[in-house]
């Protein structure tokens, strides 16, 4: 999930969440307290009533009200019993009221141990009181509390009235305790919805984080050896992602860097080892010179030649590492031309048949194109292609008498020319390996099988980027077939 959608998500949970919640807190403590009011008071409380406790507490004394008028009536003077009016007050208290006696505008009783004279002037006189049992006066002057007056006359003459006062200091315990449960709901709510949310995005964003961090560190320590996995599709996800694909192009980086270094090593031995050996027969041969031991014409001009071929391989094993150099930073000067198939091949096919002879090497040539055809190739790289093959060939040639062929055949858009020879052959598990540069079938150094490792390599090289294909087909005891297909040129009618 996105960070931005993640975010959205928490803000409208934030709000809405605590909504709901504070709403079914408000349905569950308000039912509650609701059944604790009717149970208490026993009256039946409406929603009006929460805004008005006294009228609560107004309509929980009218039974006892109604009870006083009818006991004003039947006996007053059991009003002036103190044990009857304890009795009372006890039931007044149950309701969070109290009981108060006047007798001729002098107090009698009060049921509260408070200091009622500031407000036992405010009562109404005799007679002018509200009688009825589910009102009563109001008096707000110096204390809040509203009054249920009953009047009565006693035995002797004398004039009394009872009052019921219901204080407005506290309000209905039941009200407290709903407010209370109220704001502590609310804070919990808001607690609640909060940390789920602040826990919700933290976990959405650590998690990814502590896996960067640790991928760092271990980048850091020259560790690429691991996979740093980016579940989800949120932003740190995809930067998980794409330092993922960092790792692996730095580790593709130090792989090639290090097979690099490797590949250098192993060219600077090759190179090392197969300049040594004709530097070696060089030398050997010049001291023979300076010695005398060339002591007649037939031997100097021996070792004159074998000097000369000795220097060629030096040139041709220099050529070659210069030509790597180039392929190796894609540097290799071509010159495209418009080539006669029938015409190059050839004369390629006359040069190699001269030096295969001098080499004892028996040489054939098939050509079955049709002579107009053309090609679009550079001469002198293709010539570099035939002599690496071939040069190839003669190192690894087994037999008293080797056999070179070279065939040019038709391939409906393209030319096939196949070079195969009579040498000892390869394994099939070495035939997909021998364009790479250094490999060899044959680990073992000598003279007549030295080479830098790179000859075939630079073929492939040519050959692809001359838009063509090379492959080879070998058998062990029967020799080694390289073939390369080249497209035609055809004129495109305009």
């Amino acid at each position: 999930m996105k960070l931005k959608t993640r975010l959205i998500i928490a803000f409208c949970g934030v709000i809405l969440v605590p909504i709901v919640l504070f709403g079914a807190a408000i349905f569950f403590f308000s039912q509650y307290q609701v059944k604790s009011i009717e149970k208490t008071y026993g009256i039946e409380f409406t929603l009006e009533s929460l805004a008005n406790s006294m009228q609560v507490l107004s309509r929980s004394t009218e039974e006892l009200c109604d009870k006083l008028k009818d006991q004003a009536k039947r006996d007053p003077d059991s009003f002036l019993d103190l044990g009857y009016l304890e009795e009372l007050n006890g039931e007044l208290e149950s309701k969070f009221s109290y009981l108060v006696l006047r007798k001729d505008q002098k107090l009698y009783y009060q049921g509260t141990e408070d200091n009622i004279d500031r407000i036992f002037h405010q009562f109404p006189p005799y007679g002018e009181g509200d009688m009825t049992s589910d009102s009563g006066t109001y008096i707000g002057r110096d204390v809040k509390a509203l009054l249920k007056q009953i009047d009565m006359e006693f035995s002797d003459g004398s004039q009394g009235s009872a009052f019921i006062v219901i204080t407005a200091n506290g309000g209905l315990p039941q009200m407290r305790s709903l407010l209370i449960d109220m704001v502590i709901a609310i804070v919990v709510i808001l607690v609640f919805t909060g940390g789920i949310m602040i826990f919700w995005i933290y976990a959405g964003i650590i998690t990814p984080l502590n896996k960067l961090k640790e991928a760092t560190k271990r980048v850091k320590a020259g560790d690429l050896d691991f996979t740093l996995e980016a579940e989800g599709d949120d932003e740190i996800s995809e930067l998980c992602g794409d330092f993922e694909a960092m790792r692996s192009r730095l580790k593709e980086s130090e792989d090639e860097r290090e097979k690099f270094d490797q590949e250098s090593k192993e060219l600077i031995s090759n190179i090392s080892h197969d300049l040594k050996t004709p530097i070696t027969t060089v030398k050997g041969y010049v001291e023979g010179i300076m010695d005398g031991v060339a002591d007649t014409p037939e031997k100097m001009d021996r070792y004159i030649k074998t000097i000369y071929n000795k220097a060629n391989d030096m040139d041709r094993l220099i050529n070659e590492l210069t030509f790597y150099s180039k392929i190796d930073t894609n540097r290799i000067p071509y010159t495209f031309n418009k080539l006669n198939v029938t015409e190059y091949f050839d004369d390629c096919a006359e040069e190699l048949c001269l030096d295969l002879e001098g080499r004892n090497i028996r040489f054939t040539y098939l050509n079955q194109v049709d002579k107009s055809t053309m090609v679009i190739a550079d001469a002198e790289q293709m010539k570099r292609v035939v002599n690496n093959i071939v040069g190839n060939s003669i190192k690894y040639l087994d037999k008293p008498k080797g056999q070179i062929e070279l065939r040019i055949t038709d391939v409906g858009d393209f030319i096939q020319v196949d070079l195969e020879d009579n040498g000892k052959g390869m394994e099939a598990r070495d035939l997909p390996n021998i364009f790479d540069r250094f490999y060899r079938t044959d680990a073992s150094r000598n003279s007549a099988q030295g080479g830098s490792g790179i000859g075939l390599s630079i073929v492939k090289k040519i050959i692809e980027d001359h838009g063509g294909k090379i492959w080879v087909s070998s058998k062990i005891g029967q020799g080694t077939t390289m073939h390369f297909v080249l497209r035609k040129y055809q004129e495109v009618p305009v």
